[in-house]
């Protein structure tokens, strides 16, 4: 019989502190809920973003050392993957109709989210790798 990995509590606590804190990066950086931002693609971004954060973080205490327990580690990969994509095509070339942050690397904002996210990244990959390694 095979026995799923079971992150600790706190680890998964700590898991969902950090999409909660992704959550309340984005909504400080729109404006506060509902929020300002332009073009409406990027509004609604961090809208789904947001509402996946506090899903994730859902998942990851409630969670039993089952599928949804690993959806909610998946799910937080995306979490910490998708807006580290934004930053860096956002300040880089840029997105379409949308230069309000291009070049601007240092936007302590901006680095904050990049130290959450990667915390975050690196917590979700430990625990996807080691939830594969105890399946196999």
């Amino acid at each position: 019989m095979r026995v799923a990995f079971r992150a600790r509590y706190p680890t998964r606590m700590c898991a969902a502190l950090l999409c909660l804190a992704v959550a309340w990066i984005h909504v400080q950086d729109q404006g506060g809920f509902p929020g300002n931002r332009t073009p409406g693609y990027v509004g609604i971004g961090y809208y789904m973003l947001e509402a996946a954060a506090i899903l994730c973080a859902v998942l990851l205490i409630v969670g039993r050392p089952d599928m949804l327990l690993r959806v909610g580690w998946l799910l937080s990969l995306g979490i910490g993957i998708g807006p580290v994509t934004g930053y860096l095509l956002s300040r880089g070339p840029g997105l379409p109709d949308y230069n309000d942050d291009r070049g601007k690397w240092l936007e302590p904002l901006g680095v904050a989210s990049l130290a959450v996210e990667g915390t975050l990244i690196t917590l979700a990959t430990i625990a996807v790798l080691k939830d594969r390694k105890s399946r196999s």
